[in-house]
């Protein structure tokens, strides 16, 4: 599809409902420092694992939208959710490459171990995503899924040193705990933002799997596949959300060492189809 050498420089999109996709757009600074990127933070309408499926649906169509409206050459589902309830759908409906995050998560989470569990937004769970995409791998391993509906409201809102926080992990990985479970996947990308608070928690047999590390090496892999990694120096990474921009800056300090520019865009006015 893309193999011109105009695509090049192209940017690479990449959208989560809020700061939880830094920890894949980290990734990339790592693994792809070539890549351009423009990231979408749906802020406006957080949290995402909470929404019906016909919601998601609705949303991811209107940021691939504006996506491809910016001429990115490929699209990173930073969002489990997204991907677990939209990725198959929208992927016959346009034609830029777009990547979700669970299936490699997935495949990493069976290299690890064989009793695994799986953190999740409420919505992630209910789809019974990762479940599905562990067993089809290896149908020998047991999983279990623990819905966490809290976890994404307080990273967004930074308290992850609150003590409040360490009690709701508590609560949420104890009926894991007692499968003696030997691998914890993040099954939601804000998740890793709760390494320190989850590990305190864990015993250190336990594997902590993180899907962003994985949907970047299966980027690299289709960008080599499609003939368009970039080898130019890249344009600053673009931010842009559909809620407060200042609130976004001040949040994503911590995990990019900077503070942002961050722009507004209304999807809603954008004329999009839903």
């Amino acid at each position: 599809m893309f193999t011109s050498s105009i695509f090049e420089r192209a940017p690479i999109g990449m959208f989560d409902s809020g700061v939880g996709g830094l920890t894949v757009l980290r990734q990339v600074y790592q693994q792809l420092p070539n890549e351009s990127v423009i990231y979408f933070g749906d802020t406006a309408r957080l949290p995402y694992g909470i929404r019906s499926p016909a919601e998601i649906l609705q949303f991811v169509r209107e940021i691939l939208n504006w996506m491809q409206q910016q001429q990115v050459k490929m699209v990173i589902m930073a969002c489990n959710t997204s991907s677990a309830l939209a990725l198959d759908i929208v992927r016959e409906e346009f034609k830029m490459p777009i990547l979700g995050i669970i299936l490699p998560g997935a495949r990493a989470a069976v290299s690890c171990g064989k009793r695994i569990g799986v953190i999740a937004t409420p919505a992630t769970a209910k789809s019974n995503a990762y479940r599905r995409a562990i067993m089809e791998i290896d149908p020998h391993v047991q999983v279990w899924q623990i819905s966490c509906p809290e976890f994404v409201p307080l990273v967004e809102q930074n308290r992850i040193d609150d003590p409040y926080t360490i009690e709701v992990a508590r609560s949420y990985l104890e009926p894991l705990l007692e499968q003696d479970i030997d691998t914890l996947v993040y099954g939601c990308t804000h998740y890793p933002h709760l390494a320190p608070v989850l590990r305190s928690l864990l015993p250190s047999s336990v594997k902590l799997v993180d899907p962003a590390v994985h949907i970047v090496k299966a980027c690299a892999h289709e960008l080599d596949l499609q003939g368009v990694k970039n080898t130019h120096l890249p344009l600053p990474t673009r931010f842009a959300v559909s809620g407060c921009p200042q609130h976004f800056a001040q949040s994503s300090v911590q995990w990019l060492g900077y503070t942002p520019m961050v722009e507004v865009v209304h999807l809603n006015e954008l004329g999009v189809r839903s």
